[in-house]
């Protein structure tokens, strides 16, 4: 039996999901082509597009955005001091990691100005078009607001594990822990000292409780969402997996997650 078979089991109504090696999809359960809101799992999507401006020069990651001694940088790695859903200032730069969606919107915002084309747009040119990720759309807020299919969230995650976009430099730097020793809450699963993030995606470290698996490597980074979503990449297991549900986040997720985690890290630990 392989690990995603249990999710035939899971109190949901649909459920779709991809493991993923540097080959590509090596197995897949559900409906890979059904769309399904991604919730906060956008932000990786909205963070690789601003990766890819400043690639492209269009933008830095120390340019000035947000709060007054803010950066794109501090931005991406929810260390800018902006509150979870608004533009108030709820800490100063770089002293708390307050994690930040309207803070995606101010990214979204600049990249927009930089580049004179509207983020959704530069989005799909910069990412969805070449990845062909033909059925992903971003119809709402920066932070939350994509919709996405298995089958492009599984070339995605092929993408995450080997940048062919991102120098090997700016890759690597948006999957390390950025402004380390930050403390901070993951909606969720509640305050870690410290919090530690990338450029936009969320660093597993040594986080208990956490939404990946516990037999994860502490370089596992991605993202998860409200609306019963997670991606995860584990660059020492050479392995990514996605998960799609249209249940939201809550008490049933946790365990299962987990446990259905631990269960693909160890099939394809072997």
């Amino acid at each position: 039996m392989s690990p995603l078979d249990a999710l035939a089991g899971w109190p949901v109504d649909h459920v779709s999901a991809a493991v993923v090696t540097a080959n590509g999809v090596v197995e897949q359960f559900g409906d890979p082509d059904r769309v399904f809101e991604l919730a906060s799992v956008t932000k990786l999507l909205v963070a690789e597009a601003v990766l890819v401006a400043v690639e492209e020069g269009a933008v830095e990651l120390d340019d000035a955005a947000g709060p007054p001694g803010a950066t794109v940088a501090h931005l991406l790695a929810h260390a800018s001091g902006l509150a979870f859903d608004s533009r108030e200032v709820a800490a100063p730069v770089a002293t708390q990691r307050i994690y930040s969606s309207s803070g995606f919107e101010v990214l979204a915002e600049t990249v927009e100005r930089a580049t004179d084309i509207a983020f959704a747009d530069y989005l799909d040119e910069a990412v969805c078009e070449p990845l062909g990720l033909s059925s992903t759309e971003l119809a709402g807020p920066a932070g939350h607001g994509a919709r996405s299919t298995t089958a492009d969230l599984g070339r995605f995650a092929t993408e995450l594990l080997s940048a062919t976009m991102l120098s090997p430099d700016l890759a690597a730097r948006a999957s390390s822990v950025q402004f380390p020793g930050l403390d901070g809450f993951v909606p969720g699963y509640g305050k870690h000292r410290p919090n530690d993030w990338g450029l936009g995606f969320e660093i597993r470290a040594e986080k208990k409780p956490h939404w990946t698996g516990t037999q994860n490597s502490p370089r596992t980074f991605g993202h998860f969402g409200q609306s019963g979503t997670f991606l995860w990449v584990d660059p020492v297991l050479t392995t990514a997996c996605v998960v799609l549900t249209d249940r939201a986040f809550g008490a049933w997720s946790k365990p299962l997650w987990t446990d259905f985690n631990d269960a693909v890290v160890a099939e394809w630990s072997r």
